[in-house]
């Protein structure tokens, strides 16, 4: 009998239709991300199967399934191998992606490890098809870059001082174990006779003689480090010798030997402590990127491709402007006619590069408040003023500030989409070659939405 309520039955067997193409609506991003995985060149990846170096017996999920997979999971904010290998059992875009094969995280995992290397490449071949679809024109670059928490604690850090204080405590007490070892040994010798192995070490020997060994790794990595960064500064001779100063005194610490403050961390010693957004200190690689503005303020709100990234442990933002810009160059055979960048980026170095390179420079000397606006001038620049002068005059125009300007709207919605929209708090991955195999493909997803946006 019939109660008004539509009729229901959670046993119904239902047939779902035979093709994938009409599981989800047209145009859905899983879709978009099985063609473009259709057209990647994945020859790198290729080989390695074809030489025969799959780890099972059984024949491996084909790289364009596992490329798509990826690109999919990364560009939703999913990183997590396992929640990979869950949704592809329970999430129909994820099921249209990986062709309704189920790979265990164990193989998602893997596989982005092995090809981490290749995965990295991608990034320049989908730069290449949003620029085929019009989406690049290189009028304005902005450069900035985010600092993005490592795998790795900053307790798991020690100072140069610490190390040798430390270094120095463990020698005795591993010296004073031994010498207590040696003599336990000889008293169960005279008791029990010479045949009883007991050559197992005390577990309180063990730990010292490991931490031991890992501070004095982590000396002679700071201790290279310093005297590789006093030769390129010219502060050692060719037997790496001080070499004295020219005028006032000499450094408290000498050229070529660590800072006292100087740190490495255990867990990842390729990440840097750094001061994060939130006041606080951290272990963090600078995630740098450089984005494109399209020559139209309007069409750039809709088109923010990124044409150059990188993933460095440097906390000054300086070193970054001439190899972003280069690698521009590379990406994509061409410079830009603009570049702007914020304070951090400022030295003279970089902008006499940019002006060598006939790049129309905006990168600001100082560090102005939010709330802060000079006022503007007018009229030629004056004779006889400094480089930075110069700079800062150019800034305070009305042109200068209206072009300098575009940089926020340029970077920060960036920032966003990829850091709150999409999740990106921490790197999975331990290491620089690796961390920069991960930004890149959230950078790579990036773009893929921007590209997937605006064809759809």
């Amino acid at each position: 009998m019939s109660n008004g309520y539509k009729p229901y039955s959670r046993d119904q067997a239902f047939l779902l239709p035979p093709c994938m193409k009409d599981w989800l609506p047209k145009g859905d991003l899983a879709y978009f991300i099985a063609d473009l995985s259709e057209t990647l060149d994945l020859s790198e990846i290729d080989r390695y199967y074809q030489a025969g170096k799959a780890l099972s017996g059984q024949p491996p999920f084909h790289p364009r399934v596992m490329v798509g997979l990826l690109l999919y999971a990364y560009g939703l904010g999913t990183t997590s191998s396992r929640k990979i290998a869950r949704l592809c059992e329970r999430d129909l875009g994820y099921r249209i992606v990986s062709a309704d094969q189920q790979p265990n995280f164990r193989t998602v995992s893997e596989f982005r490890r092995i090809h981490l290397k290749a995965l990295n490449g991608l990034f320049v071949q989908v730069l290449h098809l949003a620029r085929e679809a019009g989406l690049v024109k290189l009028g304005h670059v902005a450069l900035d870059g985010t600092k993005v928490k490592a795998n790795a604690s900053k307790h798991k850090a020690m100072s140069y001082a610490r190390m040798c204080e430390r270094e120095a405590q463990y020698a005795r007490e591993v010296a004073e174990l031994l010498r207590r070892a040696q003599e336990t040994d000889e008293a169960e010798d005279r008791e029990y006779g010479q045949e009883v192995r007991g050559d197992e070490l005390p577990e309180e020997l063990q730990f010292r003689e490991k931490r031991l060994a890992k501070i004095r790794a982590a000396k002679r990595a700071l201790e290279a480090a310093a005297k590789e960064k006093a030769r390129s500064e010219g502060k050692l001779d060719e037997k790496d010798e001080p070499i004295p100063p020219k005028r006032g005194r000499a450094p408290q610490t000498p050229p070529g030997t660590p800072e006292p403050k100087a740190q490495r961390n255990f867990t990842d010693p390729e990440s840097s402590i750094m001061k994060m957004g939130d006041g606080s200190f951290d272990q963090a690689y600078n995630a740098a990127f450089v984005r494109k503005r399209l020559c139209q303020a309007a069409v750039d709100s809709a088109h923010q491709i990124i044409v150059a990234q990188e993933a460095t442990d440097a906390a000054n933002d300086k070193q970054q402007v001439v190899p972003m810009f280069e690698q521009i160059q590379r990406n994509l055979g061409r410079k830009p006619k603009q570049g702007s960048a914020d304070s951090g980026y400022y030295s003279e170095s970089n902008v006499r590069y940019l002006r060598k390179r006939r790049i129309d420079d905006y990168l600001c000397p100082d560090r102005l408040k939010h709330d802060e606006t000079p006022p503007p001038v007018r009229g030629p620049i004056p004779e006889g003023l400094s480089l930075i002068d110069r700079v800062r005059r150019k800034l305070m125009k009305k042109s200068g500030r209206r072009t300098y300007a575009l940089r926020k709207q340029i970077v920060e919605p960036v920032f966003g989409q990829i850091k709150s929209a999409r999740g990106l708090r921490q790197f999975l991955l331990r290491g620089r070659e690796k961390v920069q195999g991960e930004w890149s493909l959230w950078c790579t997803t990036h773009n893929l939405l921007k590209l997937w946006t605006a064809t759809a």
